[in-house]
């Protein structure tokens, strides 16, 4: 039985979804009908009838159209829906597991500046470079700030939808568009056996260029971002699994330290360390934790931060090289073509390493942002989402940094009043080092960008 019998493109006005669908249909057997749900048009421009089904009477029914799409389209049978459509569709569609969903998003600013112009040219596709219409438009604040808002709030309804449904979505961003690789996932992610051989280039891009240079007033937009609560976070969905708090991981010392490992870090160096200090506790439940930190008051948490491209490697060291995590393993040799030697084994050279550790960082990317439809390991999760999974039990009082370690578990040990003991070598730099170059660290970027941006990581190789 194949997993999806159906899809739908969840997107906006201006997001590139006209793109996705001409992409979409050239994989033999999709077969995307445009914006069916559309309330002015019936899929496409000056259609009037779609499977015997008029505009009036989809209007009447939309599932009676819905039905027809299903059972009489030819292959894998979908549709784009934009948060303006008829809601009275998703009842039949957001919990049906076998419908797939893709959720495709852009900059808002970038999408509201296109189709403000789109609207000013009446020009909505581009497909001749010498028919481009331009025009300066007016930025209109309060019209951008309720569209800003009518889009989260669709966002926040289907990742509900999706979470307690227990479903997983295909996420692209607009500039997502231009990878093959990226098109050819969501082909593997629908089930069907086809690939893009050769992106579309029908459509062209209609307006290039700062988005100040497309404004009659472009200090606006300073004005509209001041009114957003960049900060809260929550009103625009994280593509990232959620973490739990990891609290039977966490590692407790009779000094009242607490240390909360994050997977692919330097837990065996600080787990030796929190020996020497004396009695450790482990296992613990979150009951069994909340009666320790009663017992020991004054007690100090704290996890430790690890540069991401380091701990991609170790992680990839274990999990790939040393096969602990087999699924993953195959995934990587038979979907991404990696030449990996048997589980154990060291490379050949380490051009073979890198070229494998490469693909690596690649599934990564894709993992983290809810691409592969698979369960996101912790050792390959952001450390972002995981402190904010520690956190979900209760805020820790310290973030170390590796690179800095033994200067902060001495500052840890003068809290608790103790001497600080002697912390051993961690050998995965050297092992990174002989494999180092410029496109780990860019690849490592590109995958954790959270990481990066969120705790100020720089290069790792300076």
């Amino acid at each position: 039985m194949p997993r999806f019998t159906s899809f739908v493109v969840f997107a906006e006005m201006r997001t590139g979804s006209n793109l996705l669908e001409a992409n979409l249909n050239a994989l033999p057997g999709v077969h995307s009908h445009g914006e069916v749900f559309n309330r002015y048009i019936l899929g496409k421009k000056d259609r009037t009838e779609l499977f015997g089904i008029t505009m009036e009477e989809r209007d009447r029914d939309p599932r009676s159209l819905l039905r027809k799409l299903r059972e009489e389209t030819e292959g894998l049978p979908g549709f784009r829906f934009f948060h303006d459509h008829d809601l009275r569709i998703l009842d039949d569609v957001l919990p049906d597991p076998a419908c797939a969903k893709i959720i495709l998003t852009r900059n808002p600013l970038e999408s509201y500046i296109s189709w403000k112009i789109a609207q000013a040219t009446d020009q909505w596709k581009l497909t001749n470079a010498r028919r481009l219409k331009t025009a300066k438009v007016r930025f209109d604040v309060p019209e951008f700030i309720g569209l800003l808002r009518e889009f989260q709030a669709f966002q926040l309804l289907l990742v509900q939808s999706l979470q307690t449904t227990g479903q997983t979505a295909f996420y692209l961003d607009y500039e997502d568009l231009g990878s093959l690789e990226v098109l050819n996932g969501l082909a593997a992610f629908l089930g069907v056996e086809g690939r893009v051989k050769q992106l579309d280039d029908t459509l062209k891009k209609q307006n290039p260029g700062p988005l100040e240079d497309k404004l009659e007033n472009p200090e606006a937009i300073a004005e509209a971002i001041a009114l957003i609560d960049v900060f809260n976070l929550g009103r625009t969905p994280s593509f990232e699994p959620r973490r739990a708090a990891g609290v039977p991981t966490a590692i407790a010392s009779e000094t009242g330290l607490l240390f909360f490992p994050i997977r692919s870090g330097p837990a065996t160096a600080i787990r030796d360390w929190f020996a020497a200090l004396g009695e450790v506790t482990e296992g613990f439940e979150q009951k069994s934790l909340r009666q320790w930190k009663r017992k020991h008051s004054g007690h100090r948490s704290f996890t430790v931060l690890r540069h991401p491209l380091l701990r991609a490697h170790v992680a990839f060291r274990r999990k790939i090289v040393l096969a602990e995590a087999q699924d993953l393993r195959r995934i990587l040799i038979n979907g991404f073509l990696a030449e990996l030697q048997p589980p154990g084994e060291p490379f050949a050279t380490p051009e073979a390493e890198r070229a494998a550790f490469l693909i690596f960082l690649n599934y990564c990317r894709l993992a983290i942002g809810g691409q592969t439809g698979a369960r996101v390991d912790p050792s390959l999760a952001s450390q972002t989402a995981l402190v904010q999974g520690m956190a979900g039990f209760q805020p820790l009082d310290h973030l170390l940094r590796e690179d800095r370690l033994a200067e902060g578990l001495a500052a840890l040990a003068a809290e608790a009043g103790v001497a600080p003991p002697a912390l051993t070598a961690d050998p995965a730099e050297t092992a990174l080092l002989s494999i180092w170059d410029e496109s780990l660290e860019s690849a490592a970027a590109e995958a954790y960008a959270r990481d990066y941006m969120g705790f100020g990581f720089t290069r790792w190789k300076a």
